[in-house]
């Protein structure tokens, strides 16, 4: 029974091995053989443009300059009942103040009035503010950004669970994983799963973060509130479980074949 022992033993490190093929992220068939050639330009892709657009409970920073007066400035006096601080999380710093966007997608300003933003790209909500601005306002400049832009990663992710904020709004796949802390070697990249807010209806989607043909996505950017769930590798049982209690096994399973040698011996 001893002689099974080395193939037991091969077949355990078999099973919790992991290739760099399930490791490397955008990889191309070229990519695991050899280097490639350095100083040119190998593949090229489109990227998809990435255009958010506003949804109810969204949180924009507005800031309104101009050349009038600010006694006379109504925009710079802020808006106190439809204000909220959102805090910066691990990578956005301390809290900012802006404006909520209500049920019914829109934000009361003093004599303005309401103001629709849903539906709207923050180009076209900063436009839209610039031409209610010069109503009012003598060369304004209007700057709108928004706040709430968080997601979340869980799974096999280095800080599993932690919500990240990012005043990023052109923020890709790639970059939300690193500021999340990266991912662990177990980590399944090619069925990760997305759950993506559109309104009320809550989206899934599952993509494949080993294929260089990823760059072409429409979820090579993030969203905010995107969930990005990252199931684990089959290898991750034997490596976290059995892998670190694999000496007290041999041990045990060497005690066992001694104590039956010995008493075969007997016999």
């Amino acid at each position: 029974m001893r002689r099974f022992l080395p193939v037991f033993l091969i077949i355990i490190l078999f099973f919790s091995c992991v290739s760099n093929k399930k490791i490397l992220y955008l990889q191309e068939e070229t990519d695991l053989y050899g280097p490639a050639p350095k100083d040119t330009v190998l593949r090229s892709y489109e990227i998809i443009p990435y255009e958010y657009r506003l949804q109810h409970e969204d949180v924009l920073s507005i800031k309104i300059s101009s050349l009038t007066p600010k006694e006379y400035d109504f925009f710079s006096k802020g808006l106190p009942d439809n204000r909220i601080s959102v805090g910066g999380g691990r990578s956005g710093g301390g809290a900012l103040h802006g404006y909520l966007i209500d049920a019914n997608g829109e934000i009361e300003f003093p004599v303005v009035g309401m103001v629709k933003f849903r539906g709207l790209t923050l180009y076209e909500a900063e436009d839209m503010m610039q031409e209610i601005a010069k109503e009012y306002l003598e060369e304004p400049v209007v700057k709108v950004r928004l706040l709430n832009f968080r997601f979340i990663v869980v799974g096999e992710g280095n800080n599993n669970g932690q919500t990240i904020n990012t005043y990023n709004n052109r923020l890709s796949m790639m970059e939300a994983i690193g500021q999340a802390g990266g991912l662990g070697e177990l980590a399944d990249l090619q069925n990760v799963k997305i759950v993506r807010q559109k309104e009320n209806i809550a989206e899934v989607h599952y993509v494949n973060l080993l294929e260089e043909s990823f760059i072409e996505s429409p979820f090579y950017y993030v969203h905010p509130n995107d969930i990005i769930i990252v199931p684990p590798l089959k290898q991750r049982p034997f490596r976290n479980y059995f892998g670190e209690n694999l000496g007290l096994i041999v041990s045990s399973i060497s005690l066992l074949f001694l104590v039956l040698n010995l008493i075969a011996s007997v016999n």
